[in-house]
């Protein structure tokens, strides 16, 4: 494969798709990439994504989620989810993270995701380090989505996904401000949390919250 415009700023399209590539030429057909967004916030759901990307796959400025402005990431949702050949999304609310815990909620929210795919994976490329509890091949990756397409992809649908669902919810709760800081523990987060005290978007197992309970 020639050498084409980077879709990630470091490296050439073929090693953005280098994981993929591989995989099908071990003879895996359907490889999905997922990736999770808000595991970090003090309210609101975790929300995943999966992904299956066609094997000729060309959306420049895709990349890794956190590298793009709220701007770009809406931009190439719509695209990315032309381009593809299956989406799923997959939730984990407030209630669940602290019912079970924030990583084992991610990866409910990742198992939700690749269960939603109208296509089933015979292969699943993860964002980090912990496998899913899932009987299917799948290989971890440490910031894979800075090194896969397919991760990268799945990060930018989740993130969209998870601040429109806190856009939403600022109107349900105006007084937290949730479509400026999308439930992260900002100082004014923090601030509106002492002051109103949580809501049940709130995780009440985190530092931040379960002191204002």
């Amino acid at each position: 494969m020639s050498s084409q415009p980077s879709l990630f700023s470091d490296c050439p399209l073929e090693d953005a798709l280098s994981f993929e590539r591989r995989l099908r030429a071990q003879g895996f057909r359907a490889v999905a990439g997922v990736d999770e967004a808000g595991r970090g916030p003090l309210a609101g759901p975790v929300v995943a994504a999966a992904v299956i990307l066609p094997e000729t796959f060309n959306l420049p400025g895709l990349t890794d989620s956190k590298k793009l402005s709220a701007l770009q990431r809406e931009r190439l949702f719509g695209p990315i989810r032309a381009q593809a050949i299956a989406v799923g999304v997959g939730f984990a609310h407030a209630h669940e993270v602290d019912e079970i815990n924030i990583l084992q909620a991610t990866l409910k929210a990742m198992g939700d995701a690749l269960k939603r795919l109208r296509w089933t994976p015979d292969h699943v490329l993860v964002d980090g380090i912990t496998p899913l509890p899932l009987a299917i091949p799948q290989q971890t990756l440490k910031q894979g989505d800075s090194r896969s397409l397919s991760i990268a992809a799945a990060s930018v649908i989740a993130k969209v996904v998870r601040d429109r669902m806190m856009q939403v919810y600022d109107r349900r709760y105006p007084q937290y401000g949730f479509a400026r800081h999308k439930g992260y523990g900002s100082a004014e987060h923090r601030r509106l949390i002492a002051e109103h005290g949580p809501c049940p978007l709130h995780r009440a197992t985190f530092a931040g919250v379960r002191e204002h309970l």
